[in-house]
């Protein structure tokens, strides 16, 4: 991949995605699924070096639905601290 060292961060909140798949349709699958957890904006669309596809989006991970938001509040640092009753 190309380093992106030089591209400025997304806002907070936000996420870059970029996907990168041998065909069209794979990277668009792919960016189906991602929509459906997370809000996000038109995705963009570029030939890959090598042929393929390479597709860009971002989205908005504080808004975030379905399987995304059951996993972000799960995941989220517990306010408590120590091992939980069952950890060694």
């Amino acid at each position: 991949m190309y380093p992106v060292e030089n591209e400025p961060l997304p806002q907070a909140g936000h996420a870059e995605i970029r996907i990168v798949a041998a065909t069209p349709e794979a990277a668009r699958s792919v960016a189906e699924v991602i929509r459906r957890c997370f809000a996000g904006t038109e995705q963009r669309s570029y030939p890959a070096p090598g042929g393929g596809t390479r597709l860009h989006l971002t989205v908005d991970t504080e808004s975030a639905a379905g399987p995304a938001l059951s996993w972000l509040t799960t995941s989220r640092p517990s306010t408590r601290t120590g091992a939980h009753g069952d950890e060694v």
